[in-house]
């Protein structure tokens, strides 16, 4: 039996149960009123447009969807209304007080339905409408897997490598001329392990000047963070740019100085490079900033490797153009160089891009002040041609005897991809150790092209302990 102090705890407690279910009752009360509410003002609109149809329009696919088209269609009935609304005749007799209340009313209301709906529209998602999602985010739309496509953007905390990375969706909710319902940026898969480093470099005030970090970048794409994400600041430029050479000036004449930055390198001038001031930059091409003495007779007359034996591994350029009289016109020069090969090609009316990185001294600069094209990429890198389009690859002091065995083959396949059938692949001194040589041999080999030449000759200075390897071979024709 409860005790006479408990007695007015428990009217307490039942007056309290009372107070709490009337304020439910109030609650859901409010809650019909103002279904009601809408209801009257649904009725009073266009029969396209309902609360009913929004909802079925916002959900037809799951809620990430948003760049798809139906949410446009959505914006576009929204700004239908406003538009039937506003041009409604407020001012006429027969438009009382309360007809021009309630449209006011609607022209809110759906105002701030647009506002909403242009928000969730402008977050970027992957646009697949049949594609599934996890918690984490949408697919890639040609996926074959349940893996998110914007899993790699939780992996970084700078906001515009987020940024950069989420996939763009078209505005207009259709395929673009590419043929793709959205923009899906790339960066090289080394970008995650270095994640501090590319950080660093995409930390910057967007619209204003870049740092000057172009090492910092090369060095990135060297260890495999390639392609690197564009960045939207400016990069930094001479104080005072000179105008360049015109072209027939301009090839074997040393270029400016006051047209480079020189921040980066040990040498401040084209003087000093040419002098080949020790530590100036890449050894294997320590000479080739000497335009007049070095550059200049290279291609045109032979420097034989052993004058006593009369054995050398350079080829002509005039003896490599009569092998296919009139056919070359394009080619690609894969070396670390000043653009020299170009420049004499281009004497013999054939257009080469050069393909450099600047390794200690500024050889892109040099080759685009020289009125050359600059191919600024990796040997990490896919080369940036279609199939079957080039008629000569020629490469010289790069690809040597440091190269690993797979990814010479990658890089020989990748090249003969871009060869057209009957192009000449050039391999100007290829040197290696004399053990290595057999290897490296199979891998030319492996391509089955034509042998128009075919040499190997001692390295003098290495007392037969390395080797010279030149040839000049054709892409056969190879058909489906």
């Amino acid at each position: 039996m409860r005790s006479p102090r408990q007695q007015p705890r428990v009217s307490w407690l039942g007056i309290k149960r009372r107070v709490c279910t009337f304020a439910l009752f109030l609650a859901l009360l409010a809650f019909l009123l103002t279904l009601t509410s809408l209801s009257r003002f649904y009725s009073q609109t266009s029969s396209s447009f309902s609360v009913d149809a929004f909802a079925a329009l916002l959900t037809a696919g799951d809620t990430h969807s948003v760049g798809d088209s139906t949410v446009d269609r959505v914006i576009a009935k929204i700004v239908s209304q406003l538009e039937n609304l506003r041009e409604r005749p407020a001012d006429s007799p027969q438009y009382d007080r309360k007809l021009r209340h309630e449209r006011d009313g609607q022209i809110a209301f759906l105002t701030e339905i647009l506002g909403l709906v242009v928000s969730l529209k402008e977050s970027p998602q992957p646009v697949r409408r049949d594609a599934p999602t996890t918690s984490q985010g949408a697919q890639h739309p040609l996926s074959r897997g349940e893996r998110p496509y914007h899993e790699p953007v939780e992996y970084f905390l700078v906001e515009e490598i987020r940024k950069y990375v989420k996939a763009k969706p078209n505005r207009l909710g259709k395929q673009n001329f590419m043929g793709a319902n959205g923009t899906f940026a790339s960066i090289g898969h080394a970008c995650f392990a270095m994640k501090e480093e590319l950080e660093e470099y995409m930390d910057y005030d967007v619209g204003d000047f870049c740092k000057d970090d172009w090492k910092q970048a090369q060095r990135l794409m060297v260890h495999g963070c390639d392609p690197l994400p564009r960045r939207r600041c400016f990069a930094a430029a001479p104080k005072l740019y000179a105008r360049p050479r015109p072209i027939a000036d301009s090839l074997w004449n040393y270029p400016d100085d006051r047209n480079v930055l020189w921040s980066h390198y040990k040498c401040k001038s084209f003087a000093c490079l040419a002098r080949n001031a020790t530590g100036k930059g890449f050894f294997k091409c320590s000479e080739c900033f000497n335009l007049t003495h070095h550059e200049l007779p290279r291609w045109m007359s032979y420097s034989y490797v052993d004058p006593a034996r009369n054995s050398t591994a350079d080829f002509l350029i005039e003896e490599v153009l009569e092998v296919k009289p009139g056919e070359i016109r394009v080619g690609l020069d894969y070396s670390v160089g000043t653009g020299s090969f170009a420049a004499r090609m281009r004497e013999f009316n054939v257009t080469v891009v050069s393909a450099t990185i600047n390794l200690g001294a500024p050889f892109s600069e040099t080759i685009a002040l020289r009125g050359l094209v600059p191919l600024y990429v990796t040997v990490n890198q896919r080369l940036p041609f279609f199939d079957n389009t080039l008629d000569m690859i020629h490469t010289t002091r790069f690809l040597d005897g440091w190269i690993d065995f797979v990814l010479l083959d990658f890089v020989l396949y990748d090249w003969d991809r871009v060869l057209r059938p009957g192009g000449l692949l050039w391999i100007d001194s290829f040197f290696c150790r004399t053990g290595d040589l057999e290897d490296y041999l199979e891998a030319f080999e492996v391509l089955r092209y034509k042998k128009h030449r075919w040499t190997v000759v001692p390295k003098v200075d290495k007392a037969g302990k390395e080797v010279f390897f030149s040839a000049l071979l054709e892409k056969p024709p190879r058909p489906l």
